[in-house]
């Protein structure tokens, strides 16, 4: 007997009728996610902060600054597919801990075209630490594998928010940074990578020893049990395809979309605007540290509201928020403080959107299908945040501040009336927003 306990001790992902029960694995699953998300979040605050000045300093001109943000996301925009992929192949666990281990390394080449001072080099470790990203993102999906309808929004929410606690640590890193730089003998802007390798580390042995059993393949399992012996096989569509028949998770794509590059090219020009009207790094960090709170620290109340109140509505609180922070950035360029408002609120109105708009595609979807939509999701809000930083730099340049929030407005605009449009039906749809 304690020979046959000791061979089912060793099956980790264990088929349906011997796995734990839902909710004890659900409560573990997101126990683990919130601890991993802590770990990763430690260089979500640094890698675009500390990129864009490192990107100046490397390029000699601002007008590089914004490459960062446009590798990092373009590295989570290439890798968004990939580990969707894996994910929905060997299962969640595997997938995270392989883009933390991408992260790390990304850190590590970022530290070392530094040293070198080789923008090139840069721009490519930009584009692994962007692997952090897309982990970070694929995570919150995960947390809605084993969740029911009435708690999915709650339960993604729970895993953005614990990024505030290392997201926030991030960017006030700068200065313990400089610290480790002179100790190791490495350029001072550099620094804070050390923090985040090591911090990608600990999140990837987190995901291996953690996401036991493994929630996507768990879910996919129960499916396949539930489903009926005369049933048919659901066909297996790429993220592409099932987007094409889908009205509910192609609105939620573009929330998506329109959200993260809105977010990203106001964000990842702050940081310079700043420093060159003579803010120290203090204060550049501080700002940055707000916003990232805002980001994420009242995500549980969106996802909240997602659940009681439908993701669309959720979505149209994110948009408000949105457009106020840009307006607020296009009248107040000049003044810190107006600056520092308006990026707490862009941090708000991501937030409230992506959680909502989140919420709403993992229950537009079958579960089968739920890992390549899910990658699909990612890869174009990430290139879509991509054109934003891109597009960014040379605005801020020949537009100045209050011109790239001018105009990121209008674009969010042109989403807050499509999303009341769709308002009136999301009345008599699911809690979800489905």
């Amino acid at each position: 007997m304690r020979q046959d306990n000791r061979h089912a001790d060793r099956r980790h992902d264990d088929p349906p009728e011997t796995a734990p029960g839902v909710d004890v694995a659900q409560r573990h699953v997101v126990r683990v996610l919130v601890v991993a998300q802590i770990l990763g979040g430690l260089g979500a605050g640094a890698t675009l902060s500390l990129g864009a000045l490192l990107a100046a300093e490397t390029s000699g001109s601002s007008a590089w600054s914004g490459m960062a943000a446009t590798m990092a996301t373009l590295g989570a925009a290439a890798a968004a597919v990939p580990l969707a992929t894996l994910a929905q192949r060997r299962g969640r666990r595997v997938s995270l801990a392989t883009g933390s281990v991408l992260a790390c390394c990304g850190a590590l080449l970022a530290i070392t075209a530094a040293y070198l001072s080789l923008f090139p080099l840069l721009l490519v470790a930009l584009v692994l630490l962007g692997s952090g990203s897309a982990t970070g993102l694929q995570a919150r999906f995960a947390a809605t594998d084993l969740a029911t309808e009435s708690t999915r929004g709650r339960s993604l929410s729970l895993v953005v928010w614990s990024t505030t606690i290392g997201a926030v640590l991030g960017p006030n890193l700068f200065e313990p940074g400089q610290v480790v730089a002179g100790f190791l003998g490495i350029p001072a802007l550099s620094g804070g990578f050390v923090f985040t390798a090591a911090a990608q580390v600990a999140a990837a042995l987190v995901y291996t020893a953690g996401l036991r059993p493994d929630p996507l393949l768990t879910a996919l399992r129960r499916q396949a049990a539930d489903r009926r012996a005369d049933a048919p096989v659901p066909l297996k569509r790429r993220g592409f395809a099932v987007l094409a028949g889908n009205s509910g998770a192609r609105f939620a794509v573009v929330t998506l979309m329109v959200s993260h590059a809105a977010m990203v090219s106001l964000m990842s020009m702050t940081p310079v605007h700043l420093h060159d009207h003579g803010a120290g790094l203090s204060v550049v960090g501080l700002t940055i540290s707000l916003h990232v709170a805002g980001m994420y620290a009242l995500s549980p109340v969106f996802g909240w509201i997602a659940d009681r109140a439908g993701a669309v509505r959720g979505i149209l609180c994110g948009q408000i928020l949105l457009l106020g922070a840009l307006l607020v950035a296009w009248r107040g360029a000049e003044s810190e403080v107006a600056v520092t408002v308006s990026l707490i609120l862009l941090g708000l109105g991501w937030s409230a959107s992506v959680v909502s708009a989140s919420s709403l595609l993992a229950g537009a979807v079958d579960v089968g299908e739920r890992a390549p939509v899910q990658g699909t999701s990612d890869l174009l809000m990430n290139l879509a945040g991509a054109t934003g930083g891109a597009l960014a730099g040379p605005a801020l340049v020949l537009m100045g501040y209050s011109g790239l929030g001018l105009a990121a407005a209008v674009l969010v605009a042109v989403l807050l009336a499509w999303t009341l449009a769709r308002l009136p039906r999301s009345r008599s749809a699911a809690p979800a927003g489905v």
